[in-house]
């Protein structure tokens, strides 16, 4: 249950540079750390190094330093919860909370047998508890980083770690000037067109701030902000709204009331889902909604946004793509990168104008790609690394216009590897002559199915005895009317002959 760059990235990043510590694993022996000197190694890693670059302030060696010194009760705990058992399931807690409750106070006359049992349950359900409450310490100390690295780039100072006298947080909640004079400003009736409120430690966003009509753009990204007011409908001609790296963990549904707007900006917060209202924001051109915890995406969000040229949903947990994606005609990135992507909708081919598509590191979740891919003729680049793709399909010796591609990481034999390893216009040319291929058999199959559908010896013996039959029957009624005329014809002369 270590922090991660997914699910604690400054915490992940800022206990990576402690000093490696031996292997071995002893309660009896106490590992010391210099946190003073934490390292100063580079960023390592694709999820580091975009953390650093939204954050470049964690490579100042003050921050980095005491920022150690804050979470020094996480990297004991981390010690301490590996020298326990791994997390027990939800099934098996939840079944020994169960055995526990029913057994209450007879407890105490349980045999010998039911005791053991007991006890095995209540390990359980310590075990659970204690590697719960490593989880929520490291919740806390991810936030606690992260407002201390806010503090530090406004020159406010750090707050040592478990020192202070709370009055760093007082003031954080209070009205900033800037939104004092923003409001004064619309109040006097000035037509104000763009606010940027960014980097401000701003909690609340007041209400009248609804009411700027002439508003066209708002920037209040990088704050402390858990909602935002209804009231962000009543700005109907804005056209960008940015509400990145906030502690947002829901959007009002008033938002799609914005229909003019063009750029919406909701990364790097702790939205699970998106409203299904944000599918009305109809002239949205780019949405960015990663760096989140979305499971999925508003099932009818791609039959609205038919102007949308760009979306990024990268780092969140989606396990799929709603299909209605497909339906985004003038879509020409997508960025789907670090989520749990078990495949793509069957009719992603559909995506015509997709120039740049990122599904690198859904890692054992992504196996294959749907027989449609190869009609995204307009794709240039593509990135399938640290996933588990066998087999390109051949359709994908058809997209003639990609010039970059990243397969690394993947289980592949078709292209086989050395293929790959010559570049993409290696793998184009194998896969081109594997469609060629495939095309010219499936011709021969449906020319040879053709000309068995024409044979005789294609029909069922019921078809050919009913044939036979039918065709002995013509043939009987044949002869009968030539037989049968030529007797008439003997009659007429007779009687002819005998009148005259």
């Amino acid at each position: 249950m270590d922090p991660t760059p997914q699910s604690h990235p400054i915490l992940a990043y800022v206990l990576s540079r402690l000093p490696s510590l031996p292997a071995v694993r002893t309660p009896r022996s106490p590992r010391e750390r210099d946190l003073e000197q934490p390292s100063p190694r580079t960023p390592a890693g694709a999820a580091e190094i975009d953390l650093v670059g939204r954050m470049p302030g964690l490579r100042h060696p003050s921050v980095l330093s005491a920022m150690t010194r804050a979470v020094a009760d996480v990297a004991s705990a981390r010690d301490a919860i590996g020298l326990l058992d791994p997390r027990p399931d939800h099934e098996q807690v939840d079944a020994s909370r169960a055995l526990l409750a029913a057994a209450g106070d007879k407890a105490d006359a349980a045999t010998e047998e039911e005791e053991e049992k007991l006890a095995a349950c209540r390990e359980v359900v310590r075990l659970e508890e204690e590697h719960e409450a490593y989880g929520a310490l490291l919740r806390k100390a991810e936030e606690k980083l992260e407002h201390m690295y806010r503090m530090a780039m406004h020159g406010r100072g750090i707050p040592e770690a478990g020192g202070g006298d709370g009055k760093w947080e007082e003031g954080a909640g209070a009205v900033d000037e800037e939104v004092v004079r923003v409001l004064k400003e619309a109040e006097e009736g000035r037509t104000l067109e763009r606010v940027d409120l960014a980097d401000r430690q701003l909690r609340l966003l007041p209400e009248p701030v609804g009411r700027i009509r002439s508003l066209l753009a708002l920037d209040v990204s990088r704050n402390q902000l858990k909602v935002v007011p209804d009231a962000i409908g009543g700005l109907e001609q804005l056209e960008e709204l940015r509400l990145a790296s906030n502690n947002l963990v829901s959007l009002p549904d008033s938002i799609g009331l914005l229909s003019n707007l063009k750029l919406l900006d909701v990364s790097g917060n702790r939205l699970r889902v998106l409203p299904d209202t944000i599918t009305k924001c109809s002239s949205l051109v780019e949405l960015d909604a990663s760096y989140n915890a979305l499971a999925y995406l508003p099932t009818g969000i791609g039959l609205e946004l038919v102007h949308l040229q760009t979306l990024r949903v990268h780092l969140n947990k989606l396990r799929s793509l709603p299909s209605s994606v497909c339906e985004m005609r003038s879509l020409r990135l997508l960025d789907a990168h670090f989520n749990e992507l078990c495949g793509l909708p069957a009719t992603i081919g559909r995506l015509s104008a997709l120039e740049t598509l990122d599904l690198s590191s859904n890692f054992s979740d992504m196996r294959d790609l749907p027989p449609s891919f190869g009609d995204l003729a307009g794709l240039r680049e593509l990135d399938l690394s640290n996933n588990q793709i066998r087999a390109l399909p051949d359709c994908f010796g058809r997209l003639g216009r990609l010039e970059r591609l990243c397969l690394d990481q993947n289980p592949l034999a078709v292209p086989p590897p050395e293929v790959v390893d010559k570049g993409v216009e290696a793998v184009k040319e194998y896969m081109a002559t594997r469609w060629a291929e495939a095309e010219a058999e499936e011709e021969r199959r449906r020319l040879c199915a053709a000309a068995v559908a024409d044979s005789p010896k294609a029909s069922t013996p019921r078809e050919w005895l009913t044939r036979s039959v039918s065709s002995l029957g013509t043939w009987v009624s044949d002869v009968t009317v030539k037989v049968v005329g030529q007797d008439t014809v003997a009659e007429e002369e007779e009687f002819m002959q005998r009148e005259y």
